[in-house]
């Protein structure tokens, strides 16, 4: 079954505010998600403290994706985008 992707409110604003290669270099991760979300390019970890139960992958050099995993991860909800230091303070 192919992955199910939903993006927040709030994932949506701070991609459109994104500068243009942040956006363009997160749609071609997001392609590279779909096909492998483990591919070494995307760093897929697990996040602590406050965004336990989390997910980041790489975007660029300091630009992280943070999203969900539902329904034993056929449905991707993508929660936030933003440099590491304005994700993780």
């Amino acid at each position: 079954m192919p992955l199910k992707v939903k993006f927040s409110k709030k994932f949506s604003k701070q991609y459109n505010k994104a500068p243009a290669k942040i956006r363009k270099s997160f749609d071609k991760r997001l392609r590279l998600f779909l096909q492998d979300k483990f591919d070494s390019q995307l760093n897929n970890h697990q996040l602590i403290g406050k965004l336990k139960g989390h997910r980041s992958i790489n975007i660029s050099g300091d630009w992280r994706a943070v999203f969900r995993e539902f329904n034993a991860g056929d449905l991707i909800y993508f929660d936030l985008l933003g440099a590491h230091n304005q994700l993780y303070k």
